[in-house]
């Protein structure tokens, strides 16, 4: 009898504390959207007296090879630009592409012409560069570059599409990418020795 005394003894103030602590009621409390959960990285390379400098990035959208690629060759942002880092890679240039159609204008021959009469006009950066990615390898196709890229160049473009392969195709050992230039010649190499960080 005694403990059940005492454990009343000692249950009634904490009860009291508890209901008598000030904070009222409340429901579901709307603040704001739904989460999102993790924003999703992409590490691009650039370089930093040197050598290969892993720097993570938001993509505007999902973290792939493509998206990765084209983001390393807007080139170094302006805080990047202040901590030194830089690129080797030749600025992205607009290649040609069709506008709608224009009777007046003759048909053009070759790989840009129009069914029915075309004029060619500036496209978007992003119509000089293609990549693809399967079965492990990633294929980047620079059809602007004629030059032949710098090793580092080349390391940062590897290395970057590799990075990004890596995070969407979880189980590939090794990614192999092959980086082909505007006159058809290819380098090929492996995320085997790009830096971690």
């Amino acid at each position: 009898m005694r403990a059940v005394r005492r454990a009343v003894l000692l249950c009634g103030p904490a009860l009291c504390t508890l209901v008598s602590c000030g904070i009222p009621a409340t429901g579901v409390v709307e603040a704001g959207g739904p989460a999102h959960g993790i924003v999703p990285m992409v590490r691009v390379y650039l370089v930093e007296n040197g050598s290969l400098v892993a720097v993570p990035r938001r993509p505007a959208g999902a973290v792939d090879a493509e998206s990765a690629v084209k983001n390393l060759l807007e080139g170094p942002t302006e805080a990047e630009r202040a901590k030194r880092l830089t690129t080797l890679l030749p600025p992205l240039e607009a290649g040609p592409t069709l506008a709608t159609p224009d009777a007046s204008v003759p048909p053009a021959a070759g790989p840009s012409r129009a069914p029915s009469g075309g004029s060619v006009v500036e496209a978007p950066a992003s119509a000089t560069v293609s990549v693809n990615a399967r079965s492990g390898v990633v294929s980047i196709q620079l059809r602007y570059v004629t030059e032949e890229l710098a090793d580092l160049a080349v390391a940062q473009l590897i290395c970057t599409a590799a990075e990004a392969q890596r995070t969407s195709d979880t189980g590939a050992e090794v990614v192999t990418v092959k980086v082909t230039n505007g006159r058809g010649r290819s380098v090929e190499g492996s995320d085997e020795r790009c830096p971690e960080d």
